[in-house]
């Protein structure tokens, strides 16, 4: 069994992560799961949420939008639409946009289908203030 797993976090736009890694925490379209080395093989969904890795003592965090997630050989590899490290959120950018969403769910009628959007934008913002808050 390998000692090490190999973190490979992909967006559209760049690679965002490659690193070696003790310990994957992520969020599972059906809930939270945990990968280690020597994970069996898998492949699933993720929701918007909090992915968490571990090196070592020290803990990092991403917020990630929806994907996916294969891990095969000691090697996971996570798929998404956006990514962002604890340290690159703009924390007011962020409470500013749960605000517009907050603000536009007052108004828009639930049968709308303009409603799943912002509620997914809330969520959006909801997870990205709660990976700023363990900026290092």
């Amino acid at each position: 069994m390998a000692e090490k797993l190999k973190l490979e976090l992909v967006t559209p736009y760049k690679q965002v992560l490659s690193e070696e890694v003790d310990e994957v925490t992520a969020p599972g379209s059906i809930g939270e799961f945990g990968v280690l080395p020597g994970h069996t093989t898998l492949l699933t969904t993720l929701k918007i949420g909090e992915l968490i890795y571990k090196q070592g003592n020290q803990s990092y965090y991403v917020a990630l939008n929806w994907g996916y997630v294969e891990v095969e050989d000691d090697t996971m590899t996570v798929l998404v639409e956006t990514a962002e490290l604890a340290d690159e959120i703009d924390l007011e950018r962020a409470k500013a946009a749960l605000g517009r969403a907050e603000e536009a769910l007052k108004t828009i009628d639930p049968g709308d289908k303009r409603f799943r959007t912002m509620e997914t934008a809330l969520e959006r913002a909801l997870i990205r203030m709660q990976v700023a808050g363990h900026k290092s």
